[in-house]
């Protein structure tokens, strides 16, 4: 290279441009060309500087031993000008220079360049006015991170708290989520209850991002100034908080408390990522200005001006989903708190987790981490933080629950074995079933001839109504319809195998229970009009017709269809059961933390000491009940669950009807139709209580008069609750379709006081019926019947009690002052007084 275009090369690539042409040419006379191998040291650290170098082709890295100082270690590209300092000020070398690649370097021998500068002091000159620039820019950088720092310290956050703990698929996705937002430079949306750390979040998202070395800043949207001054700054004026940040994270916390003058800016800003400071008054608007901060906003609800702006939405998991994380939160928040005091790790029982993941913890983490560091504390030292100490996991619903399984182990014993209800059913009451209906249709067709006839309405209603209140709808664990049906479905798999259908679950929610209310209309008028209750044959066809329903349904559909959806009994056995004092539940923070087959709902192979089974019948999960309706007692579910969740416990009778309850149309019309029900078994004595004359030997007059009997009541309700609707003018009172449950007790005590007459009545005449069955003599055998009077108050007393049962549910459901309610009250002790009336006299 000539010298003119060296001149030139110095001028335009290195920093020597700045001296003089005269200069530069003197220079460029005395360069040596070089060229050094790779790998090789040009430099050594702390040895007088033998030459001036600059790099022409090549590349070259610096690395020193000065551990105090590791910004001296750097790279050099063509153009660098290498020891020009060290030789002006006659310093040795601070660093070792090698070469990465091959290198073309130009050489200005020590000697040669000290005596240019002495020939020239241009050089040194230029030099010094370099350094004077560069530290007066060092100075005003410093100066302004000095008053950067000074601006975001109150909002600046130096580290995220701890990682997302848990392996669930929540935490796994959750950590999915925050490492795909740390990828990029989008704006995050990070929603969730309280309780769940989401600013730590933020900062998880900004520290595994590529500028986690910027600063990340929180800002409670609640204090902003609502001019925006303090976020976006003044034109003109003070810098806000966008500007200071540069390339770091913003954190906007609780967006919903953002000041609404600012939620079109913010928006802007996530939209466009420019921003407009704020104009003092009368001044114009200034022009927007871009920002290079990544904006995160955490939120307890998504905002939907908001969502629709940013590039990512986080949803966090509430800690009630994620149960099966809760034994390693416990004890990693055990691990941070023993070290931070210094104490020995206690042993966390397995009663106490259990009792831990059946609480939902509204407060999420924080209430968990405050949880568990109070029971250390409580501990006092102990080894073991047993179920006790966690006093606050147990649940207001949990209080009221006492359950019979741990109560009575050898009932969990039983209830686990064959004999429930397995043996039972197939071993007696299939048999002892075909042989009731046999004797139905061959033997004698009157009831005190009949000892089934005497069995069925004089032993079996009285009896399983009075059952309701304790055990529930029990009875469809041991129904012979149910066991003929599945012996039905068994024998046609065996038969013509073949996958059975799906149950139309939307098609059977939405009629099922019309059908089995018109179902239950057909039977009571067939009962009264043809005398079922003294009919043998007829009530061997009622029978069969039932089973019947239960065969075909089987035939058709997987597991109970027509117990769960069909069978009117059952849709009777599931509305009483409501009232019992007794449930089957399950933990729903065990399922939800170790449970991963559902073997209880889908059923499935032994696994620890959950048995073999075929899942639950009716498609019912434990742990999701919201009432006994679906629940027929089988004790599958208990039988199949390795985690003990099942169970069985007593309660307050009822108690979901005014808790968990969810209210159903066709429930409400079965309820009215029962009610009605009373009113038609007591049809001779109503007439003649209400005076009537009506010929009840003409079938159309008949039939007539049962319908206005099983309507007139219902009627009678629905009055009551539009009086209760205008005594209520000023206050909006409970839909009728859920104050209507309130009159369930009435419903079941007056037909259990019906039927408390032909209990008491006849059902110790069974010995005589059932020699007269066999055509033999019974006079002389022992009966056992109560008194007239006996019965009479009996019946009097069910009819009262089941009264002020209903005025007292009236007032659980409904929540409101006795007066408010008044209509409705009335309304119950008109229909218990009636029921007096016709039942009791």
């Amino acid at each position: 290279m000539t010298s003119p275009e060296t001149v030139i090369w110095l001028q335009e690539r290195t920093s020597l441009g700045i001296l003089s042409h005269e200069v530069l040419n003197a220079i460029a006379q005395v360069i040596e060309e070089q060229v050094v191998s790779a790998e090789t040291d040009l430099v050594s650290e702390g040895t007088p500087p033998e030459a001036l170098y600059i790099l022409v082709e090549g590349q070259l890295e610096s690395n020193s031993t000065n551990e105090t100082n590791p910004a001296l270690a750097c790279g050099f590209l063509p153009g660098a000008v290498i020891e020009l300092k060290e030789l002006l000020l006659d310093e040795l070398s601070p660093f070792t220079i090698t070469t990465v690649t091959e290198c073309h370097l130009w050489v200005v021998p020590a000697a040669k360049f000290r005596e240019l500068a002495t020939q020239h002091p241009e050089i040194a000159q230029a030099f010094s006015r370099q350094l004077a620039q560069e530290l007066a820019q060092v100075t005003s950088a410093l100066g302004y991170e000095q008053e950067r720092s000074l601006a975001l310290r109150p909002y600046l956050v130096t580290k995220a708290q701890r990682g997302i703990v848990g392996t669930s698929r929540y935490a796994v996705r959750l950590r999915e989520q925050i490492r795909e937002a740390a990828a990029d430079r989008k704006s995050v949306d990070i929603f969730g209850e309280p309780g769940l750390e989401k600013d730590n979040i933020a900062a998880l998202i900004h520290f595994g991002s590529p500028k986690r070395r910027e600063p990340i800043v929180k800002v409670n949207c609640g204090i902003l100034q609502t001019s925006g001054a303090d976020l976006f700054g003044r034109a003109g004026g003070k810098p806000g908080l966008l500007e200071w940040l540069g390339e770091g994270t913003l954190v906007l916390n609780n967006i919903q408390e953002l000041p609404e003058e600012l939620l079109s800016p913010v928006t802007q800003l996530l939209k466009t990522g420019t921003y407009t400071p704020v104009a003092r008054s009368g001044e114009p608007a200034p022009e927007p200005r871009p920002s290079r901060a990544r904006i995160l906003i955490v939120s307890e609800k998504t905002q939907p001006t908001i969502e629709r702006s940013v590039g990512h939405i986080i949803k966090v998991p509430p800690l009630r989903v994620r149960k099966a994380d809760i034994q390693t939160q416990v004890e990693y928040y055990t691990s941070l708190y023993i070290r931070a005091r210094g104490v020995p790790k206690p042993h966390i029982t397995p009663e106490a987790l259990r009792r831990l993941q059946s609480y939902d913890f509204p407060g999420n983490l924080k209430e968990l981490k405050n949880l568990v560091e109070r029971a250390i504390v409580q501990a006092e030292g102990a080894n073991e933080l047993t179920e006790e100490i966690f006093w606050p996991a147990e649940t207001k619903k949990k209080r009221f629950r006492v359950n019979l399984l741990n109560a009575y182990p050898s009932l969990r014993r039983f209830l686990r074995s064959d004999w429930w209800p397995d043996r039972i059913n197939y071993g007696f009451t299939a048999t002892a079933f075909a042989m009731i209906v046999a004797v139905l249709f061959i033997g004698p067709q009157t009831r005190d001839r009949n000892f089934v006839l005497n069995l069925f309405w004089a032993w079996w209603w009285p009896f399983f109504l009075f059952l309701f209140p304790f055990l529930g709808r029990i009875w469809c664990s041991v129904c012979p319809f149910m066991i003929y049906g599945e012996i039905t479905q068994k024998l046609s798999l065996w038969l013509w195998p073949r996958k059975l259908k799906r149950w139309p679950r939307e098609q059977a929610e939405k009629w099922g229970g019309w059908f089995m209310f018109g179902l239950f209309t057909l039977i009571f008028l067939w009962e009264e009009l043809w005398h079922l209750e003294n009919t043998a044959y007829l009530s061997a066809c009622l029978l069969l017709l039932i089973t019947a329903g239960a065969m075909i349904f089987s035939a058709l559909f997987e597991r109970r269809f027509w117990c769960r959806y069909l069978c009117p009994i059952g849709g009777m056995n599931g509305l009483f059961a409501k009232l019992s004092m007794t449930e089957l539940r399950a933990q729903q923070g065990i399922c939800s933390a170790s449970c991963t087959t559902y073997q209880c709902y889908k059923g499935g192979p032994q696994k620890g000491e959950g048995l073999e089974t075929n899942g639950c019948p009716l498609y019912s999960h434990p742990a999701q009940l919201e009432d006994n309706r679906d629940c027929v007692l089988c004790m599958t579910c208990l039988k199949a669950c390795p985690h003990r969740s099942v169970e069985f416990n007593l309660r307050p009778p009822g108690i979901e009807l005014w808790t968990t309850h969810v209210p159903r149309s066709y429930e409400v019309a079965l309820l009215f139709l029962l009610l009605g029900g009373i009113y038609l078994h007591r049809l001779p004595e109503l007439q003649s209580w209400l005076g009537l004359q009506l010929d009840l030997t003409q079938f159309w007059q008949h039939l007539g008069l049962s319908l206005l009997v099983l309507i007139i009541p219902a009627i009678f309700t629905f009055a009551a609750y539009g009086l209760l609707q205008v005594f209520n003018f000023n206050r909006k009172p409970r839909k009728f379709v859920e104050l209507a449950y309130s009159y369930l007790p009435l419903v079941l005590g007056g037909n259990l006081a019906h039927y408390l007459r032909l209990g008491l009545g006849e059902g110790g005449r069974i010995l005589p019926v059932t020699f007269a069955t066999l055509g033999l003599s019974g006079e002389q055998l022992p009966i056992l019947v109560a008194h007239p009077a006996v019965i009479a108050f009996l019946q009097g007393a069910t009819i009262i009690f089941s009264v002020l049962l209903t005025m007292l549910l009236t007032q659980k459901i409904a929540k409101q002052p006795v007066r408010s309610l008044m209509p409705q009250h009335l309304a119950a002790i008109g229909l218990g007084i009636s029921m007096w009336a016709i039942i009791v006299f």
